[in-house]
């Protein structure tokens, strides 16, 4: 009898560790991708293992493409909450828009309007801040970064505020063009999004 009541319990508690297992998705761009990489040198890889390595079952789709704006995110997460009914958005968007000279408050409307989205499907949000070189003026630069701030206040999301955080400029942790983060790189990536996504596990 006492070994029935073992092998229950330890079933309940493996129900139970199943049902509380969600979803990352990871919406974003090239950063996201891994561009340039082998797609299990990425940083959104390297969160899986760091996952497993912290006994969390979470699973992590990353649905990032090369090259997406927050036009293109927006289109696209619909789409995506329906199939993976995530537990945990991560948006990292807003570079391409960016690097197009697009105005910033039609960024800060499309991740407003992702926010919401994901929120309605039952999910937390976590936001990855960007901001771009100097070479793009600062009236420009400093309207883009405020994007994050003010969607992190607003909408009362967690944020990081720059995802590249001792990754950008660094030419070593770069690729040739200068854009990309490179392998190198992609481990402290991991790092700087990391504290804010396991409070939200």
């Amino acid at each position: 009898m006492r070994v029935w009541w073992l092998s229950a319990g330890l079933a309940l508690y493996c129900l139970a560790q199943s049902a509380a297992a969600g979803t990352l998705l990871v919406v974003g761009d090239s950063i996201s991708a891994g561009f340039g990489l082998d797609s299990r040198q990425g940083w959104v890889s390297l969160l899986q293992t760091r996952l497993k390595d912290e006994g969390f079952d979470d699973k992590v789709v990353n649905a990032s493409i090369s090259g997406d704006t927050s036009a293109g995110g927006q289109a696209r997460l619909p789409a995506l909450l329906a199939a993976h009914k995530p537990s945990l958005v991560v948006l990292e968007l807003g570079g391409n828009d960016g690097l197009r000279g697009q105005p910033p408050a039609q960024l800060q409307q499309n991740l407003a309007s992702m926010i919401e989205s994901a929120r309605q499907a039952g999910a937390k949000v976590l936001l990855l801040g960007m901001r771009l070189p100097p070479n793009y003026g600062v009236r420009y630069t400093t309207a883009f970064a405020k994007v994050y701030e003010q969607l992190a206040a607003e909408q009362q999301v967690p944020l990081v505020p720059f995802f590249l955080d001792g990754v950008g400029g660094v030419p070593e942790l770069m690729q040739a063009d200068g854009i990309h983060p490179a392998q190198g790189a992609q481990q402290r990536l991991l790092e700087n999004a990391w504290p804010a996504i396991k409070p939200l596990l």
